[in-house]
């Protein structure tokens, strides 16, 4: 197993200590919570960087990290909608984005084509990733919970269309 594959396990490792740190409550829980999610947030990089750095692509990786950031983010929201900070139609917009390029990826891979995170899905990540960590640390603001779901679903939504557009031939309809 690669170094970066080994990065990107432990981000999955983390997402139920993240998770018990959001749910239990306890003095500076949250505060907890945010460094776990930080950290969690940053190894996203890291092993993407050690990947192509270091040439550690492997198909492992290529299969869990994109696992990895969605579980992460996923695991954040639905507890916010567990708290009624979030609307669970928001949840749904990111879930069904995924599943939709998802899908996208895996027929076109079955036609020989890769298709790369484009530039609007990095921001949409990094986005979120920021926008869940002011969530985390400011409770108690329902301005700033609707400005960070309006730009987590907006980002989601711009990405997956970019995603449709740019390899709509992928879904050549009369085959």
């Amino acid at each position: 197993m690669t170094t970066a594959s080994k990065i990107t396990l432990v981000r999955v490792l983390m997402i139920p200590v993240f998770m018990a740190l959001m749910l239990v409550d306890f003095p500076y829980h949250s505060v907890a919570a945010l460094a776990v999610f930080i950290i969690a947030s940053c190894t996203d990089f890291v092993d993407g960087y050690i990947a192509r750095h270091y040439n550690q692509v492997s198909n492992f990786g290529k299969f869990l990290d994109p696992l990895a950031d969605k579980l992460l983010v996923i695991s954040c929201m639905v507890i916010f909608v567990q708290w009624g900070r979030m609307p669970a139609w928001a949840v749904m917009v990111v879930l069904a984005r995924e599943f939709a390029v998802s899908g996208l990826r895996m027929v076109a891979s079955e036609g020989g084509k890769v298709i790369a995170a484009g530039w609007s899905g990095k921001i949409k990540t990094a986005s979120t990733m920021v926008g869940l960590c002011f969530m985390i640390f400011f409770e108690g603001y329902a301005l700033l919970d609707l400005v960070v779901m309006i730009v987590i679903v907006l980002t989601t939504l711009v990405s997956g269309v970019e995603y449709f557009v740019k390899n709509w031939d992928v879904l050549d309809m009369k085959k």
